[in-house]
């Protein structure tokens, strides 16, 4: 009879049989493997062999029972047998003969110990051996992982410095994450109450492309190329020189969005944006419109949808975060990507997300840091202050003071002051460090108000604080510090107290403030040499402000700073998608001429008409050579025309209305009556 068939006289489930040792955590005991051995052998009437054929018969079943019993195992047992299994497998051959030369040895010895107790000391004696050759093998890489990593802890500050000496620049590396609104909305007011609102994703919904600057939105129109590419000019060492390009149909396209903006009619925008949904002049100028309409959630969804069209355009090899692609600010297709940018840059600062708006002015500066066409530079410092970044604009100030002279501009003079001393006010600073951080912050300051005193008045003023006796009547700050000052300096000082007034209205600046002013009126009555110093300076630089300044006021849009503006900037015709284009522009493809005579030639009628009736050309007939006569005309004409509008201005100004009489007195007569 079978060994299944015994099982089942029994009564004994499957699986529950005695297991190989080492396969179970519990053995079993000599005595009932003897009774199980002594009854199967009485059962099937076969003689007892020899014990080298049991053995070999034993570990044929182990191994079917080892498959059965798989499931009753521990995980920890599993592991260790897993570990031993394949080294086993390896030398099985060898294993089996060692068994059979034990089990002749034991039978000889010892006859009623079981094999298997045996089997389980041989497997000791294997494990200890195999885990101390593993110990032995691991210890020298061990070691060697050690000495790397003692390595990079020693060796990675002077790497990291390394590189940012050589770069120069290691301040402007952007983070992909940095540049999602979401991401500090979420650290602000939790991921719960910033994505709460928001639907989830539907079937249906068109397919837009994954990006980094914006997340396209399902209400905008699908997506099609708008004829914009971008092309790898060329690469100096690891810079590499970007440019955008137009196709043929984009350039038509931007023809009719020229004769649009000529129109001063914003309805024909619309109209070019609904046959064009992602042509990025229009989309640029429709936001300007929005904006001054005061619909500012419009607005900022055409500047993304611009900075979505400009990045679905992007060459394979540009990267926003390497800080080594560069864009010439002089070819009029790169122009609407800087100011996509600076829109939405400053769209996020309205919106409480400064970190953000940072990391995007970062990327603006990194795009062509060395001419830098929109002066990031007035602006970074504020931005980093309020995102309270104030080692970041430590090491800006370091890095780039040796070979951008930051120190001469007024941003930077007060607003590493102001940083040194946000750093001693912190809490958990140790008290040495706070004090020497406090000095610092004291003798910047100082520094700073002596180079440039013009920028006290207008700031107290701003901050709504009524300055002392002493410092109103001292000629130093008086009236007298804000009408010498040069142009270019006035319109610096200007912007920075337009931009930084409301982070110094804190009491304890302004307390900190008081301090140093008083100091610095001691050292201008001791006659320091330094006040002498920085007037001398006052007067050779600052006489003229290059081009990107006054660029950079005009999109900042503060009063204070536009109203110091020169006249050579004011009076010239101002456009939203490129304001003050460069002198020196790299022109690829030119507008054609148009038919009429340019509007300089016209009269005022003409213009007035033209106002009403955008396609009216009352010159569209003449000829080139009568453009004197016609000159002559217009001035004629506006000379009678200015007549006219005096003498009617008199007119108006002589009637006199009769007031109409009150029902009150009709009233009285009739009660009289």
């Amino acid at each position: 009879m079978s060994s299944r068939a015994l099982r089942r006289l029994k009564g004994k489930p499957r699986g529950q049989e005695a297991v190989a040792i080492g396969e179970l955590t519990l053995t079993v005991s000599p005595d009932e493997v003897a009774e199980s051995e002594g009854e199967e052998l009485e059962t099937s009437g076969v003689s007892p062999p020899s014990h080298g054929n049991v053995n070999t018969r034993k570990s044929k079943k182990n191994k079917d029972r080892k498959n059965m019993c798989a499931i009753f195992e521990m995980i920890s047992d599993k592991e260790k047998d897993s570990a031993d299994e394949d080294p086993e497998k390896l030398d099985g051959n060898k294993s089996l003969e060692t068994e059979h030369s034990d089990s002749k040895e034991n039978s000889g010895q010892m006859p009623n110990e079981p094999v298997s107790s045996v089997k389980k000391k041989k497997k000791k004696k294997k494990a200890k051996v195999k885990s101390e050759n593993v110990k032995e093998a691991l210890a020298p890489d061990d070691n060697i992982d050690l000495l790397l990593e003692n390595l990079e802890q020693s060796n990675g500050l002077t790497l990291q410095n390394d590189r940012g000496t050589s770069d120069r620049r290691p301040i402007l590396h952007v983070e992909h994450r940095n540049l999602n609104p979401e991401t500090e909305l979420k650290r602000y007011f939790g991921s719960r109450a910033v994505l709460g609102d928001q639907r989830p994703r539907q079937r249906n919904r068109p397919f837009h492309r994954n990006t980094w600057m914006t997340s396209p939105k399902d209400s905008w129109p699908r997506f099609s190329r708008p004829g914009i590419s971008m092309t790898l000019l060329e690469s100096k060492d690891v810079i590499q020189y970007f440019t955008f390009e137009h196709g043929r149909d984009y350039q038509q396209v931007q023809f009719k969005f020229f004769d649009a903006v000529e129109s001063v009619d914003p309805n024909n925008i619309v109209a070019l944006l609904q046959l064009n949904p992602y042509h990025t002049d229009s989309l640029l100028q429709l936001s300007d419109v929005c904006r001054i309409q005061e619909d500012q959630e419009m607005a900022r969804d055409l500047i993304e949808r611009a900075l979505y069209s400009f990045e679905c355009a992007f060459h394979p090899v540009f990267s926003l975060t390497s800080g080594n692609c560069r864009l010439d600010y002089r070819r009029p297709e790169n122009r609407a990507f800087y100011l996509a940018l600076y829109k939405h840059m400053m769209f996020l600062e309205k919106r409480g997300c400064p970190r953000t708006a940072l990391e995007y002015c970062k990327l603006i500066l990194s795009l062509d840091p060395d001419s830098d066409p929109l002066c990031m530079l007035l602006l970074i410092d504020f931005l980093m202050l309020r995102s309270r970044q104030y080692q970041s604009l430590l090491q800006l100030y370091e890095d780039w003071e040796e070979h951008r002279n930051l120190s001469q501009l007024p941003n930077f003079a007060f607003s590493t002051a102001l940083c040194h001393f946000q750093l001693s006010q912190q809490e958990g600073i140790e008290p040495q460090e706070s004090d020497k951080a406090k000095h610092k912050a004291d003798r910047m300051l100082q520094d700073a108000l002596i180079m440039f005193p013009g920028v006290l008045m207008p700031l107290l003023d701003l901050c709504t604080v009524q300055p002392d006796a002493t410092v109103t009547s001292h000629a130093f700050f008086g009236p007298s510090s804000q009408f010498g000052q040069p142009p270019a300096l006035a319109e610096l000082t200007a912007l920075y107290v337009g931009r930084m007034y409301s982070l110094w209205r804190e009491a304890a600046v302004m307390l900190w403030l008081e301090e140093c002013v008083k100091e610095v009126l001691c050292r201008i009555d001791a006659k320091d040499s330094l006040v002498e110093d920085c007037k001398n300076k006052r007067k050779q630089r600052y006489q003229s402000a290059p081009r990107n300044i006054h660029r950079h006021v005009l999109l900042s849009e503060i009063k204070e700073a536009t109203s110091s503006l020169p006249l050579e900037v004011t009076t010239q015709p101002m456009m939203g998608f490129d304001p003050l284009p460069p002198l020196d522009s790299v022109v690829s493809y030119t507008r054609p001429e148009r038919q009429h005579v340019g509007a300089s030639n016209e009269s005022t009628l003409s213009l007035f008409f033209r106002s009403l009736l955008p396609n009216f050309n009352l010159q569209a007939g003449l000829r080139q050579e009568d453009d004197l006569e016609v000159a002559r005309a217009g001035q004629e004409l506006n000379q009678e025309v200015n007549r006219l509008m005096v003498a009617m201005r008199d007119m108006l100004a002589n009637i006199r209305f009769q007031e109409p009489p009150r029902e009150d007195q009709f009233r009285d007569e009739e009660e009289w009556d």
